[in-house]
């Protein structure tokens, strides 16, 4: 085209439009946002906030059984379920204004309600409306995944995109799914009252996670009175009951309301794509170049409907590559940088993870040492009644290069940044036992592992040589 309207249009208003439109925005490109329908996406309206909101209210609740740990006789809560989704509400309501219209307007994006639909590489139509730009950054997201379960759909199941408008505590609840967002929502459910059935294919829950991970969590799980059904397949709803098959025998769970938590699908189809030919991944995704690039080179995609990374934070990383690469390609451009891309799932304890874990290390044929520090030794976690769970590190043999590391306790999401950035900057562990952690804090659990990695390590013939100087000197 001899000129556009745009240098870029953004189609989606989550996280990854969102970021991309701000970056342009800023850099003094013209820049169109289309967003069909809630801005903020799911993490804001169906994901993040409106999960962690209710697993905070759920928290509330089960430290007040715990009042007696705490030096109190008892503790007493009075609550209605509507009142905790309200909250939840709320919470959602504080947070839009980050990613309202209102907001990227005045940044400089113009922000369209509609219906996107790309006609060519360079054209979007909107709205009855074509608009024209330099490049387009597809960025619409993922869906819950939903299986072909005979019967599941007429019994009216949650997922998390419309579990936020229930207003009456399930009874009995049945999470299919113990991944992150599974296993996030059984417990959640379980403290506030609901009696959980949790259903995973798998042998274990949270199945990317080592096995010392999994056995904190399930070992939580059974002692608040959350029922975890492993090896279990499901097979079929036959009116309120779930049929699962468990090593060739039919198991037939009751339940009130069942929650599908099974994963997510990228957003692929309806606007375009199929038509222009852009290549998708066997599992659904759109295949992309390391500059986020597609193989119709004026379109570029991030966030959940690329991956392989189905995270907020990385939806927002990948957004930076992808709005730079399209506003400076061909003069520049830039590979996005996943080497260090860390999660958390946000049970009780959390679990935190950077880099590789020892299941990755051992696929990947990759030579590690393994050090640990237990978090019940820590005097802040003993002073909170937190006193469980562990830090975990993977270190090349022999030397103190961080390969990975997983942080099983409280706070562990919030403990696991100071290793992200040392593996960003290629920091190893003697950095991190040379640095200053005010006592008494959670985060002293990250030079006290250090500690453990340096005493693994010591050299033992300067140690001898020492202790002979000090008896010469004491002579």
């Amino acid at each position: 085209m001899s000129q556009y309207d745009y240098n870029i249009i953004a189609i989606g208003g989550g996280a990854a439009g969102l970021v991309s439109s701000y970056i342009a925005a800023t850099l003094n490109a013209k820049v169109a946002l289309i967003e069909k329908h809630k801005m903020g996406g799911d993490c804001l309206n169906t994901g993040c906030v409106p999960s962690k909101a209710l697993l905070r209210s759920a928290k509330m609740l089960f430290d007040a059984g715990r009042a007696q740990e705490f030096g109190f006789k008892n503790a007493t809560v009075d609550f209605e379920f509507k009142d905790v989704m309200q909250r939840v509400q709320n919470v959602i309501k504080a947070i839009e204004p980050h990613d309202s219209r209102e907001r990227y307007t005045q940044l400089g994006v113009d922000c369209i309600d509609g219906e996107a639909r790309i006609t060519s590489p360079h054209s979007v139509l909107v709205n009855g409306q074509t608009l024209t730009a330099r490049a387009i950054i597809v960025a619409t997201g993922a869906r819950p995944m939903v299986p072909p379960i005979p019967g599941l759909d007429q019994v009216g199941y949650l997922t998390s995109d419309n579990l936020w408008s229930l207003q009456a505590l399930p009874k009995k609840l049945v999470v299919l799914g113990g991944g992150p967002i599974g296993s996030e929502l059984a417990q959640a459910f379980s403290r506030l009252g609901s009696e959980v059935t949790l259903i995973e294919m798998a042998p274990q829950i949270l199945i990317r996670e080592d096995d010392d991970v999994i056995a904190q969590v399930t070992q939580a799980f059974a002692a608040e009175g959350i029922r975890v059904l492993t090896s279990h397949k499901a097979q079929a709803v036959r009116g309120q009951v779930l049929v699962c098959d468990h090593q060739g025998e039919e198991v037939k769970i009751e339940f009130d309301q069942i929650i599908v938590a099974l994963g997510r699908k990228a957003n692929v189809t309806g606007f375009g794509l199929e038509e222009l030919g852009v290549e998708l991944r066997p599992q659904g995704s759109i295949a992309a170049n390391p500059f986020l690039q597609t193989n119709i080179p004026s379109i570029y995609v991030c966030g959940d409907v690329t991956g392989p990374y189905q995270f907020t934070h990385v939806a927002a990383h990948q957004a930076w590559y992808a709005c730079v690469n399209a506003l400076f390609a061909p003069f520049k451009k830039f590979k996005v940088d996943d080497r260090v891309i860390p999660w958390a799932t946000f049970t009780d304890p959390e679990v935190a993870r950077v880099g590789l874990n020892e299941k990755d290390a051992t696929e990947k044929n990759i030579p590690y040492e393994v050090t640990t520090y237990g978090i019940d030794d820590l005097d802040r976690a003993i002073a909170d009644s937190e006193a469980h769970g562990f830090v975990k590190v993977l270190t090349q043999p022999g030397k103190d290069k961080i390969l990975g590391v997983t942080i099983v306790g409280a706070h562990a999401g919030d403990l696991i940044a100071e290793y992200v950035l040392a593996m960003k900057h290629g920091l190893g562990l003697n950095k991190i036992l040379g640095t200053i952690h005010i006592y008494p804090t959670m985060t002293e659990a990250n030079k006290y592992a250090a500690g453990e990695w340096k005493r693994a390590h010591a050299p033992a013939v300067a140690l001898k040589l020492l202790k002979k100087f000090h008896a010469w000197r004491r002579k």
